[in-house]
């Protein structure tokens, strides 16, 4: 998968410290070692993250996982470098002096880093952090989809604010890629009263124009011109090809006036927990 994500015209690729317990990054390490280096542009984004199962985050943790990453990489450069989940901490334990944002600012200063990213799922903790301008980008996830809008609002205030809107997850756990049928979890949990009958619903319209239901979530993403990237899950060889063919699809604009009122019918939509 990731040979197929250096050969394509795709070049953003995002992974984490702690993914796999590393082995993504070992994984990606290994192809840039095969291939010389990163292709020319591309853009590599990591996360520094806690130990395994700490209850705290300090600053010298950041340095650590930072290397970590490296490592496995194998480079000593990351264009995009994330603070993953920081919503696991106390926010004033995170923003004080010496803690893991100021490490980051640290790692940017001294030339190791491109830029500067917050990754959570927590709208108010994200516009929070985006707030203090230690960030370049923000990425969030499951919650500008098909089926749920609610980050909208949180899109519109970094965008004004000069800050780089990540939307991960457009497939909202699988579901709106696969359908109920396929995928009945929503968001990874069970899925609230109504979005098997949304999603079917979307199937449908979408049918009709003959268009992949999965093609018409990834670009709900990447049509908003607001969102500067939109990261997609790939677990295996072949995800590759079918993401880049979703991208081409050609989806009118009366099948998403057709999604927008299948939204709007019902707004409730949700995990149930």
């Amino acid at each position: 998968a990731v040979r197929e994500t250096f050969d394509s015209a795709i070049n953003f690729l995002d992974t984490s410290n702690e993914y796999g317990r590393g082995e993504s990054e070992r994984r990606i390490g290994y192809v840039i070692a095969e291939r010389g280096g990163l292709p020319d542009g591309f853009v590599l984004a990591t996360k520094v993250d806690p130990s395994p199962g700490a209850g705290s985050f300090p600053g010298s943790r950041v340095a650590e996982s930072f290397d970590e990453s490296v490592s496995r990489l194998g480079v000593t450069y990351i264009p995009l470098l994330y603070l993953h989940d920081p919503s696991r901490f106390d926010v004033d334990d995170i923003t004080a002096p010496g803690g893991p944002v100021a490490r980051m600012i640290e790692l940017k200063e001294e030339g190791r880093v491109g830029s500067l990213g917050v990754a959570d799922g927590s709208l108010d903790l994200v516009a929070r952090l985006a707030d203090t301008g230690a960030f370049d980008v923000a990425l969030h996830h499951n919650m500008f989809t098909l089926l749920d809008r609610r980050a909208d609002s949180l899109i519109d205030r970094l965008t004004r604010n000069g800050i780089a809107f990540v939307n991960a997850a457009p497939y909202a756990g699988g579901i709106l890629a696969k359908g109920p049928d396929q995928q009945p979890r929503y968001v990874y949990g069970h899925a609230a009263s109504g979005v098997h009958e949304a999603v079917r619903a979307m199937q449908a319209a979408c049918a009709e124009y003959d268009v992949d239901l999965a093609s018409a979530a990834l670009q709900f993403s990447t049509r908003d011109p607001r969102v500067s990237s939109t990261v997609v899950g790939v677990s295996k060889a072949g995800r590759v090809p079918a993401i880049l063919k979703s991208m081409d699809a050609s989806i009118p604009d009366e099948l998403w006036d057709r999604l927008n009122d299948i939204y709007d019918h019902d707004r409730t939509l949700g995990v149930a927990r």
